[in-house]
């Protein structure tokens, strides 16, 4: 546990000091972020991936939620552990639906959060890393970001779009894409769902992003 490297995103600069020198204090390596911009840029500029991403969902600049799907959307699958105050069911679910791996509710007692992050480290595997591509979501804005400009999505959009560039290549069913990019127990229906998946089509052909969204007929679709 030693070599753990661990990104700590936290906004009470108190806390973010606490979980660090608990953390550090026990081998691991830890680096520190007080909103998402910050934490992105840490992770796209960072050599070395980071083992363990402690993130917290209420941060000043975007929801904790966003910026792991941003970082999922970039290829990126280090574990991620979100701080939350809110311990109700929903919550929970939908910082699963966004890609994260555990949670921890606040307050919560240091050493806890080690042998959290120290599992998640321990079962991360050795994975191709990936890195910001030319076209990008911005958990910030909710957008969708290319050299051609920058694109305006919903909150929906911006769920449902980083669910399907967070697993490029697979198909992913459409409870699956429903669950990542509506509230849970949401009742939506198939062309509610198809009609966004159109509105998605269009704005990644503005952004002359040649990647696109293939239609799985009777399953779902696929980011390719």
């Amino acid at each position: 546990m030693e070599a753990a490297r661990v990104l700590v995103v936290e906004d009470d600069s108190s806390l973010r000091r606490t979980v660090a020198r608990g953390l550090s204090g026990h081998g691991l390596s830890v680096s520190t972020a007080g909103d998402g911009g910050s934490a992105l840029a840490y992770v796209d500029g960072t050599a070395a991936p980071f083992d363990v991403i402690v993130l917290d969902i209420g941060l000043p600049d975007s929801d904790g939620r966003d910026v792991c799907q941003a970082i999922r959307a970039r290829g990126i699958q280090t574990p991620v552990l979100f701080l939350t105050a809110r311990g109700q069911v929903g919550d929970v679910l939908s910082g699963f639906a966004a890609g994260g791996d555990d949670y921890l509710s606040k307050p919560f007692h240091v050493d806890e959060l080690l042998a959290r992050v120290s599992a998640l480290a321990r079962r991360k595997e050795a994975a191709p890393v990936g890195r910001r591509a030319q076209t990008h979501l911005d958990p910030l804005t909710h957008s969708l970001v290319s050299s051609s400009g920058t694109y305006s999505l919903t909150p929906t959009e911006y769920r449902l779009l980083a669910a399907l560039m967070g697993s490029p290549g697979q198909i992913l069913r459409r409870r699956a894409l429903i669950s990542a990019a509506w509230p849970a127990g949401a009742i939506v229906s198939d062309n509610t769902l198809d009609q966004y998946v159109a509105r998605l089509r269009r704005k990644l052909g503005e952004a002359d992003d040649t990647r696109s969204i293939v239609t799985a007929h009777g399953v779902g679709y696929q980011f390719t």
